[in-house]
């Protein structure tokens, strides 16, 4: 599928649907796009398949018992659905798990070091670690302390610095805000931003706090029990009044509202007609 430039997405998720234990199905035709140098957020409440759709894609699904068996998954117009994940981080898409996942044991420093582990020997290491200091100046002040004694903050900013190591094309971030004060918060999705722009690095987000990644997107998806049901550009999504009321609990008279209270969610196929 090509843009309005005629161009292919940089990545191209096609109508894919996943298996776990080869009898639970998590996801129901899920087809999305991300263009090159984008931000396309995907949203969702707990359970509707976003975690899911990110590890389809970087390959994680097999550890867990879970696979690909229909559709296909495209990246720079190769398909990557049956690579290991190894040889899909060396093609430039790189997952921040949810969680953060740093190594305790291990200084900042050498956490960088390990996500540079696919990159060929001999490259310049340093000037990368550089680079991420300068976006991140609180790791660079705590290069030598060991990750394990980092803020939840902190060690969100080293996951993301540890997967700009392995230089990626497309940026796979799960709940980045998970667990964090709202400063934190803004000051993180800042960083992801100017990554963005000034570095040139496309990113797959997903997030349950849909006001602040509409703020950064470009473009969302909206998820529910592993079905996309409803899409569009972030000024969009954030104007519509399903989505307000839903997730970000606001209703049109400005009252909050809690997830339990909506009674309906209409289906993408009533916005598409």
């Amino acid at each position: 599928m090509t843009n309005a430039n005629g161009q292919e997405p940089l990545l191209q998720v096609n109508n894919i649907e996943v298996i776990y234990d080869k009898v639970v199905l998590v996801l129901k035709g899920v087809s999305l796009h991300v263009p090159a140098g984008g931000i396309v957020t995907l949203l969702g409440a707990n359970g509707a398949g976003k975690t899911t759709t990110l590890k389809a894609i970087s390959g994680l699904l097999r550890p867990e018992r879970g696979e690909v068996t229909r559709g296909s998954i495209y990246f720079q117009g190769r398909r990557i659905d049956h690579e290991e994940p190894p040889e899909i981080v060396r093609m430039g898409i790189v997952q921040v798990l949810e969680g953060r996942g740093v190594l305790e044991h291990l200084t900042v420093e050498e956490n960088l070091l390990v996500g540079a582990h696919t990159r060929p020997r001999g490259d310049n290491l340093q000037d990368d670690i550089e680079m991420i200091y300068h976006y991140f100046p609180s790791l660079a002040e705590r290069r030598r302390i060991k990750a394990g004694y980092l803020s939840g903050g902190e060690q969100q900013m080293l996951a993301i610095g540890r997967a700009l190591m392995a230089h990626p094309k497309v940026l796979l971030l799960d709940e980045p805000s998970l667990g964090l004060a709202p400063l934190l918060v803004q000051e993180i999705f800042r960083i992801v931003r100017r990554l963005n722009e000034e570095q040139g690095v496309s990113v797959l987000l997903v997030e349950q706090n849909a006001s602040i990644a509409l703020e950064i997107a470009d473009y969302g998806y909206v998820m529910e029990n592993g079905r996309i049901v409803l899409d569009g550009d972030a000024e969009t999504l954030k104007n519509n009044e399903d989505i307000k009321e839903f997730y970000l609990g606001l209703s049109a008279v400005g009252q909050r509202k809690s997830y339990r209270e909506v009674k309906h969610y209409r289906r993408r196929k009533r916005w598409l007609s």
